[in-house]
């Protein structure tokens, strides 16, 4: 007898249209978290808010999420993966010219596109960051050791100007983060009604440009 094995199953088109809706849903979903969850904060959003945001029946949250605790968890999660995976570029055989100023670029394009969920991060980060404060000790506090190491590399061989790794990253944060955090205030010092593409265009271009000549670049 011919041995043989079972390869796994191609999912069926019914399973992948299952998918895509449960991809859809959880979007719409967490896009709309983010919103509630920056204007009320956690205490004051409800799981009704959120499902009139996302415009889904609140059962749909409960199913995906099963409670305000895991949406909002998940929100904050979300948001630190998606800050966090630019810095993939910060490689030591990387241009650190261009690994920074694309790092900066990803950070204040994301204040742009989605303002709330930095504001959300900032408020769980004001009150003690009670939900991701062991994330943040363990899991972010490993990727920037190791992503300074990287800058400290590029600093011995002579690629770029001193400056501390660990505070560069502080830096940018600050700076990247102030346009989501506190649009209102330089909204109000522009005479904007709101911040548009063609002001965080300007920030941009002087964010990118105040720290690379900052760090020799």
């Amino acid at each position: 007898m011919i041995p043989f094995s079972i390869s796994p199953s191609a999912p069926s088109s019914d399973e992948v249209a299952k998918g895509q809706i449960r991809q859809t849903n959880e979007a719409l979903i967490l896009a709309a978290a983010e919103r509630v969850f920056a204007g009320a904060g956690f205490a004051g959003a409800t799981m009704a808010a959120i499902s009139e945001a996302a415009r889904l029946p609140k059962a749909n949250l409960h199913y995906y999420f099963g409670s305000k605790k895991a949406l909002y968890h998940a929100v904050l999660a979300r948001t630190l993966e998606d800050w966090l995976v630019p810095t993939h570029g910060i490689t030591p055989m990387a241009d650190p010219r261009v690994a920074i100023e694309t790092y900066i670029r990803a950070k204040m394009a994301l204040s742009a596109q989605r303002p709330h969920a930095s504001r959300v991060f900032a408020n769980e980060l004001l009150h003690g960051a009670p939900v991701v404060k062991a994330l943040l000790g363990t899991e972010l506090r490993e990727l920037v050791l190791v992503k300074a190491a990287v800058i400290q590399g590029w600093i011995s061989a002579g690629r770029m100007a001193p400056v501390d790794p660990v505070h560069l990253f502080f830096t940018i944060w600050a700076a990247t983060q102030t346009y989501a955090d506190f649009g209102v205030q330089v909204s109000a010092v522009l005479g904007r009604a709101e911040l548009e593409a063609p002001d965080y265009a300007r920030a941009t271009e002087h964010v990118v440009a105040l720290i690379l000549r900052g760090c020799g670049l």
